[in-house]
């Protein structure tokens, strides 16, 4: 007897068109890689939405002459238009995006997962009235507020066939906020190649990211800049591709944290896995991997006690470090394996092919 040809389903990612780097977009161009590889008569794009000129102008003459600032909106999904054959900078990701060029969807074969700051797009572009099946994907609690319209996002949610999510942190706040989606919450791993870090003498350096909370980084630097010891310096990482940035954090021995409001930071992870001692901020969803000996947490905002522990382990430093913590960092690139990550891609694919039998 043959079999009946599965049904073909496109699995439609919606991004933001920016060229910067975001550790939510890489995730979700490795889902969709990883899904285009499926056998199971899956696809996978990338729809990657801009604002149209006239409303992009609209909203920057409001922030230039502080209008309507009180009643903060959201992005309208309506205005929104395709950034037709987009690509990111490959300056962070080497990923082979396939782009979708429209906003046309086929309720018998798309899938459409929202990222948590346009989960109110599911009303903006009448994915619920017109019968369009879709996920919203919760990277963080912290961007679930899209729009100052509730009852936008609550009826997303609960419209939902999924909600799909990275960090135990954010299944905690989605249960509490919308108990009826309780059996729709999809647990989501990533990955992160503890194989890109490669071996290298360690250097008297200390690395952090600028992108968040700057005026802390600044603070900090200024802090310990008349005791930290000569033979040590501290440098930003900024403006770098991926091989350069990996460089630097396998020759580094402590890493700062400044994460601020995130689902899961993945710096810090990656920090730990390239052999640093961890200092500073969790950010939200860092407590689940956030464990000594190799993460040591300052509460937001104690500089002081921030500059008193890098002092403290620059003196206390010893090469026997790395090897001693040789089994947390095993276990670290365990819990954020590829591994993991196919499996529960692979799951939601099942999830999906399920509602169009």
């Amino acid at each position: 007897m043959i079999k009946n040809k599965q049904k073909k389903i496109n699995i439609i990612y919606l991004l933001p068109a920016l060229k910067g780097a975001s550790g939510g977009a890489k995730v979700i161009y490795n889902q969709s890689s990883i899904l285009n590889s499926s056998k199971n008569n899956i696809s996978s794009q990338i729809l990657h939405l801009k604002k149209n000129k006239y409303y992009k102008l609209k909203l920057s003459l409001q922030k230039k002459f502080k209008l309507n600032v009180q009643n903060y909106a959201g992005w309208d999904g309506k205005q929104m238009i395709a950034a037709k054959n987009f690509s990111p900078s490959n300056i962070w990701t080497k990923k082979d995006v396939k782009n979708k060029n429209d906003i046309n969807f086929d309720k018998n074969n798309d899938f459409i997962i929202l990222p948590e700051i346009w989960s109110h797009f599911a009303v903006d572009l009448n994915l619920i009235s017109k019968k369009i099946k879709y996920s919203i994907f919760v990277q963080g609690f912290y961007h679930m507020n899209s729009t100052s319209n509730f009852q936008k996002i609550k009826k997303a949610y609960e419209n939902a066939e999924f909600i799909m999510t990275d960090s135990k942190y954010s299944i905690q706040y989605i249960l509490n906020m919308f108990p009826k989606c309780k059996n729709k919450i999809i647990r989501i791993h990533f990955s992160i190649d503890s194989n890109k870090f490669k071996k290298r003498a360690k250097k008297n350096l200390i690395t952090y990211m600028p992108r968040k909370l700057q005026d802390h980084s600044i603070l900090l630097n200024f802090y310990i800049k008349n005791i930290l010891p000569k033979k040590w310096k501290v440098l930003p990482l900024s403006n770098l591709n991926e091989t350069e940035l990996n460089k630097k954090l396998s020759e580094s021995k402590i890493f700062l944290s400044f994460s601020n409001l995130e689902g899961i930071g993945m710096p810090p992870i990656e920090a730990a896995l390239a052999g640093n001692i961890v200092i500073g901020y969790i950010g939200g969803g860092g407590s689940e991997y956030w464990k000594k000996p190799i993460f040591h947490k300052v509460e937001h905002g104690e500089i002081k006690n921030f500059g008193d522990l890098i002092i403290k382990f620059i003196k206390n430093y010893n090469k026997s470090w790395i090897t001693k913590t040789k089994k947390e960092r095993s276990k670290l690139s365990n819990q954020y394996s590829v591994k993991k990550e196919i499996a529960s891609i692979k799951f939601l694919e099942k999830k999906i092919r399920k509602l169009f039998n």
